[in-house]
């Protein structure tokens, strides 16, 4: 039995949108293994919430009960989790690309003493050897490597956010919910003293309308438009990998396989003529507007809607439209 483990997020006494997209990965994985999927969760007073991860593809979850485990601390964690994977000797852990993803799963490696492939955009098994192929961008995006680990255990990946859609919820599905309760006296060397929203645009990854940007807007002044557009549709704008190069636009809007991946309902291409590395982070848009002046642009060969023209011109008419449509809607 080989049993595929995957990191539940809980974020304000909830558990986040990642960890149903974990629960396909660890789904797909745990299938051509035919071994088991547990999903491990750690806080407090969820209960309620623990049966969704069985409809959601688990067919385990592991509930690590303490207060102090509300609020997330590698050094709590890792002391929770460490005896805990030890003891079941899993084949395969995977957590998101999120902050916290990013923080515990080195940590856990390095006590484990075994690898860890990040920002993962792709997960399969060897058919041959049954090993975990870890594909991620490398040389600055360039490329993608396939990594794997064949000498130590368990396999551990982090994999991007909205790199897999979630499975259907099926209440049909069985599945065994454990509660652990921790008596521990947890003597962290780090202590949250408070907490400071930052207030700022929508997210790209939490964005339902994303307008992203390229060479095509001309020069850097011209993305003002984009994030007029996006604020009038309640988006979140982004941007090719090329104008983050030129220094248009920070890093954190860059779309692509060494940017950020993004599958929301309508995505907007503008100037972007379409490479394959900027498909890759957006190419699971459920609709996809493309605006180039080039009509044989690769970006209209993947776009559910194509306009060809000047892109200045007519984000300028469209961003003169919404706003009538707001004025008439107040």
């Amino acid at each position: 039995m080989k049993d595929v483990f995957i990191l539940s997020e809980v974020r304000e006494g909830k558990i986040h949108p990642v960890t149903y997209e974990l629960l396909a990965w660890g789904r797909f994985l745990t299938d051509k293994l035919k071994g088991t999927l547990s999903a491990l969760v750690l806080g407090d007073n969820l209960e309620d919430q623990l049966e969704e991860l069985i409809f959601y593809g688990a067919d385990k979850v592991e509930f690590f009960k303490n207060s102090e485990l509300e609020i997330f601390n590698v050094e709590n964690y890792s002391k929770v989790l460490i005896p805990f994977i030890k003891e079941k000797n899993p084949e395969i852990i995977l957590a998101s690309a999120t902050t916290r993803g990013r923080t515990i799963m080195p940590y856990l490696a390095g006590k484990l003493k075994t690898g860890l492939t990040a920002d993962c955009t792709h997960l399969d098994i060897e058919e041959d050897t049954g090993l975990l192929l870890q594909t991620r961008p490398a040389i600055g995006g360039n490329v993608l490597a396939t990594i794997k680990t064949p000498e130590h255990k368990p396999q551990m990946a982090t994999v991007r956010p909205k790199g897999k859609k979630p499975l259907l919820k099926d209440k049909n599905r069985k599945g065994e919910v454990i509660i652990h309760n921790i008596n521990e006296n947890f003597s962290s060397r780090t202590k949250r003293l408070d907490l400071k929203r930052r207030e700022e645009e929508i997210s790209l990854s939490d964005a339902e309308i994303i307008i992203s940007g390229g060479k095509g807007l001309k020069n850097p002044q011209n993305f003002y438009l984009l994030f007029d557009i996006a604020h009038l549709l309640g988006g979140a704008v982004g941007a090719s990998r090329s104008v983050v190069d030129m220094g248009w636009i920070e890093y954190s809007h860059q779309v692509g396989l060494s940017g950020k991946t993004v599958n929301p309902k309508v995505y907007i291409a503008v100037g972007i003529s379409g490479a394959v590395q900027h498909l890759a982070g957006m190419i699971n848009s459920e609709n996809i507007i493309a605006i180039n002046k080039d009509p044989d642009a690769p970006i209209f060969q993947v776009s559910d809607l194509g306009i060809v023209g000047d892109a200045i011109e007519i984000l300028s008419l469209l961003k003169r439209k919404l706003e009538e449509r707001k004025k008439r809607n107040v």
